[in-house]
């Protein structure tokens, strides 16, 4: 006998077997290890294992198709297994219990809970291992008593000291077989042909709180409830006639699901293994039951039901399309109703139909070939427009998602479609879209009429806005900046002078050098566009575009002395322009300086006045790519 039980850590992540094994091995368990399923099944064909601690998710094989290989060895088949993972969604725990686990504990791993499900399935495991041992022995006592009632049979005539030997040789394997019985866990209960019962083994106090001598005192009719006894009671009239038609098996077994009644009152479901004992000549004389205590595993069952059925509400409910088609053939084989109301068929119609039953050839080779594609990827695909032919609603678009559903083999089983009716959003984008288009249209009509009212009044500025725009456009598509913001910049430079026109005229064409008053009067002209044009509704900042375009990266511009980041990207674009242009175009008040002696203020003052990424987009312009004002 082993001193301690040994427990089989299966994970490909080192610490987890380290944290599982500094848990386990203090409380006297001894561990083995396995980074993978394959490495888990050869241990356990070189181990004497108790128990399997066991990862799902591991490269390779995983821990639902260990459990299941473990389940199909003869060897092993009742070790208990333990699924340590994250598993949280529902499907994952239903999988779980169908490759035959035994238990589900959740990462993170709270000790006491592992120790506690350890403890409780070894000690399964020790139930299980004395009912197998109880059982061979059962079998083996059977036939060799068999074997010795055939032999006292054919020497009954012999000497009455050979018959007293051979009873009190029955007598002491009836001992036997009662000391079997009176300490198993399921509960053994022999009847007499009249459904009087003649034994209950002592194991029925665990199971309805009865002593075995309680229970053997009770009727048929007071240990089941009235459904149960109809089910037990037409049970034994078919075996019976099976027996007076001389067409029974004489080994034949029956199984039954019945209710029977615990002392306080409340029921419990038992399975029943059901059979005739026979006397020598086959005729049944008694009736065994071999019954097993099932009220959790119907429990779990009816929990499983429930939140299939929770789940089966939800997909019939939302309130967009949802198919599953299988993967061979492209058949639907589930819909929803608001898949049924969208398309105008029912289910009874779509189920077992595939796209070219219901749509044009058209319309269903391209449903078609989308749904191989998303099965050749196993990807989830994204199809942001599909047009499809209704019944009742004529042609809709759908915005569509399709996703593969794999088997435990990782092969595509299912394609799942969700499916949203978009068509009136669409149709409503376009309108908007294209009252969008108009109001543009009108803004920009807007733009034209002051620039047009700018150049009336100094022909000079309406040339500088003009030129400065057209290389601010040009600075901000080298930097890539978003073809929006170059739209803004470009109706922003067409009026970021539109402040001079509070400004009087002979002072804007002074050829002379102006006065500090004159050129506080000109510098102020930033600060007049932007009231002129503050509450003026623009998909663009133009207000502040045109309020700053005069400020400076270290803070010395003007009107607000902004500096860095305070100043918006397209202002700091509009400078460098507005500086360059100026520069080396002439004015009433001085000739022209000349595009190099601009370029070299640009280059002197980077990173100073102006943006740094704003002087190089700009010097690159003109040195490299010829761009002329």
């Amino acid at each position: 006998m082993k001193d301690k039980p040994v427990i089989l850590v299966v994970d490909d992540q080192p610490q987890n077997i380290e944290l599982l094994e500094a848990y386990l091995v203090p409380q006297g368990y001894e561990i083995v290890k396995a980074e993978n399923g394959e490495e888990a099944l050869g241990k356990l064909s070189d181990n004497q294992i108790d128990l399997i601690l066991l990862d799902v998710m591991m490269p390779g094989i995983d821990g639902f198709e260990v459990t299941r290989r473990v389940r199909q060895d003869n060897t092993h088949r009742l070790l208990p297994i333990i699924l340590v993972t994250v598993l949280r969604e529902t499907e994952d725990r239903v999988k779980g219990i169908e490759a035959g686990c035994d238990d589900f504990i959740s990462m993170p791993i709270d000790k006491m809970e592992l120790l506690a499900r350890v403890r409780s399935l070894l000690k399964v495991k020790d139930y299980n291992d004395l009912m197998s041992n109880y059982r061979k022995e059962l079998e083996s006592e059977v036939s060799r008593r068999t074997e010795e009632l055939k032999h006292v049979m054919e020497n009954l005539q012999q000497e009455i000291t050979e018959r007293k030997q051979a009873e009190e040789a029955l007598r002491l394997s009836e001992e036997k077989y009662r000391w079997i019985f009176d300490n198993m866990a399921d509960v053994m209960t022999v009847m007499d042909m009249n459904l009087r019962f003649t034994y209950v083994s002592p194991s029925i106090m665990r199971m309805r709180g009865y002593t075995a001598e309680e229970a053997v005192a009770q009727t048929f009719e007071q240990v089941m409830t009235p459904e149960s006894l109809q089910i037990s009671t037409k049970v034994f009239e078919e075996e019976m006639k099976l027996e007076a038609s001389g067409t029974a098996d004489p080994d034949r077994i029956r199984i039954v699901e019945v209710e029977q009644y615990r002392k306080d009152g409340s029921i419990v479901l038992i399975e029943n293994h059901l059979s005739f004992m026979r006397d020598e000549a086959k005729k049944p004389v008694g009736i065994i039951s071999v019954s097993h205590d099932i009220t959790e595993r119907k429990e779990a069952a009816k929990r499983l039901y429930r939140t299939n059925a929770f789940l089966d509400s939800i997909v019939e409910n939302i309130p967009i399309m949802l198919f599953l088609k299988d993967a061979q053939e492209l058949k639907f084989i589930r819909f929803n109703r608001a898949g049924e109301e969208l398309l105008g068929y029912s289910s009874e119609d779509l189920l077992g139909k595939s796209d070219y039953d219901f749509f044009p050839k058209e319309n269903a080779d391209f449903f078609a070939e989308k749904d191989r594609e998303v099965l050749r990827g196993r990807e989830v695909m994204d199809i942001p427009e599909e047009p499809i032919q209704t019944r009742t609603r004529g042609e809709r678009v759908l915005h569509t998602k399709k996703v593969p559903i794999m088997n435990e083999q990782g092969e595509p089983k299912y394609l799942l479609g969700i499916s949203e009716d978009i068509t009136d959003r669409k149709r409503a984008e376009e309108e908007l879209q294209r009252t969008l288009e108009n109001l543009r249209k009108a803004f920009i009509a807007s733009v034209q009429l002051m620039v047009s009212a700018v150049e009336a009044r100094d022909p000079y500025t309406a040339g500088h806005q003009i030129r400065s725009t057209n290389l601010a456009r040009a600075i901000a598509t080298e930097m890539g900046l978003p073809r929006e913001k170059i739209e803004g910049l470009r109706m922003a430079g067409s009026i970021h002078d539109i402040g001079k026109l509070a400004i009087p005229a002979e002072i804007l064409s002074k050829p002379t050098k102006l006065t500090n008053i004159e050129f506080f009067l000109i510098k102020e002209h930033a600060r007049a566009g932007y009231e002129m044009l503050k509450d003026v509704e623009s998909p663009w900042p133009l207000a502040e575009i045109v309020h700053q375009h005069h400020e400076r990266m270290d803070g010395s511009g003007y009107p607000r002395n902004l500096k860095g980041d305070e100043i918006l990207m397209e202002a700091r674009i509009m400078a460098v322009a507005d500086v360059v242009e100026s520069m080396a175009s002439h004015r009433p008040y001085r000739p022209a300086i000349g595009i190099e002696a601009a370029l070299e203020e640009i280059e002197k003052n980077k990173g100073i006045l102006y943006d740094d990424t704003v002087a190089d987009a700009c010097l690159r312009l003109f040195r490299e790519k010829g761009f002329q004002l």
